[in-house]
């Protein structure tokens, strides 16, 4: 007798045969209802998105320095981490505004643990739904301790879910090129960086601050997880991320310079954050100290082009690989080298100083 063919089973025969399982994800509604962000921590992220955009704008002459670990993945080290910051912040309050780090997607050129959000046992199994809720609340109590959050955005999905307690936001090296990422950029609600791709191509990183600065019309999904069609306003708080690249760092003044002139040609506004970590410091995190000193004798020359800087830091200086027969040290990244503590604070009062510097040079306009 011949097979009779259905439409259900010629569909079962082109489509999933490479996925092993399906999952229901949770909705990004119902993850914002068991963990809101209510009131007053809502006020909090609309005021540090509104500082960050004084600082991009030149309306602040304070510097912008976004500094946490590299990727959380214990969730309990990152917030013992907040505490300490938070008080640098309050100690240097008149000088930097201080945006704590909190990645949880971390972006591979091959394979590797891919981010707490993607794996937050840290062994595989891949529990994207714990994954959300869990950095949602991490989120949230860095937020109660005062201190605004920076995110890089890789999952073109997962903003929904986090990106309401979320004062400054980046396009990474990897995605900056992607029409998905730009038009994601384009309707986030807070202050956007683009970092150069990885070969060090600047005008790339323009380009895209240039294309998420205008009005996109793409499919997404809604707050309730549905699918839809997102129509953006543009994003004008774009800038541009320095990291080096192609085996070469873009941090010195020379280098600053040229990336100001090519936004100026762009008809962009001149500002840039330089990311102390990857190819501007060799990818040794022993570096980042020189290359924020470097960064600082700039400011201190009255160099107003720098807005901010990026840095790499945790508890404990180095990293340590993820290996299930040993137990992890704690506060120590599982992805990139980040600078210890105690080097982290020496970091942030010669960056203030240079900041106080720059302003008894060059005072404020009014």
């Amino acid at each position: 007798m011949p097979t009779v063919t259905t439409p259900e089973t010629e569909t079962g025969a082109v489509i999933d045969q490479r996925i092993d399982r399906v999952v229901p994800l949770t909705t990004p509604a119902l993850l914002l209802h068991e963990l809101p962000l209510g009131a007053p921590l809502t006020s909090a992220v609309l005021a540090g998105r509104r500082a960050v955009g004084r600082v991009l704008d030149h309306a602040d002459d304070r510097l912008l320095v976004v500094v946490g670990p590299c990727s959380v993945h214990d969730p309990a080290a990152a917030l013992d981490y907040a505490r300490r910051l938070r008080v640098a912040a309050d100690r240097h309050a008149e000088d930097l505004l201080v945006v704590m780090r909190v990645y949880f997607e971390k972006p591979r050129s091959t394979v590797g643990w891919k981010g707490l959000i993607n794996d937050p046992a840290l062994d595989g199994s891949g529990d994207v739904n714990r994954g959300l809720r869990t950095a949602r609340a991490l989120l949230l109590d860095v937020l109660r301790l005062g201190l605004p959050v920076g995110c890089e955005f890789l999952d073109p999905i997962t903003p929904q879910y986090i990106a309401d307690t979320v004062a400054w936001g980046a396009i990474g090296a990897r995605t900056v090129e992607s029409q998905v990422h730009r038009q994601l950029a384009s309707g986030l609600s807070m202050p956007i960086g683009m970092k150069n791709r990885p070969d060090g191509s600047i005008s790339t990183a323009v380009d895209a601050i240039r294309a998420a600065g205008v009005p996109h019309v793409f499919p997404g999904i809604d707050v309730s997880g549905t699918p839809a069609i997102m129509h953006t306003r543009g994003n004008a708080d774009g800038h541009l991320v320095l990291r080096g690249g192609g085996g070469r760092p873009n941090y010195d003044a020379e280098s600053v310079s040229g990336a100001l002139d090519l936004l100026r040609k762009a008809g962009l506004p001149e500002r840039v954050v330089v990311d102390a970590s990857h190819a501007n410091s060799g990818k040794d995190h022993r570096n980042q100290p020189k290359v924020a000193a470097d960064v600082a004798a700039q400011l201190a020359a009255g160099q107003r082009g720098i807005v901010g800087i990026m840095l790499e830091s945790f508890l404990l200086d180095g990293r340590q690989d993820l290996d299930p027969t040993r137990e992890l040290t704690y506060g120590r990244s599982v992805t990139d080298a980040c600078i210890g503590w105690d080097t982290t604070a020496e970091v942030l009062d010669h960056l203030a100083s240079a900041v106080r510097t720059r302003r008894a040079a060059l005072p404020t306009p009014a």
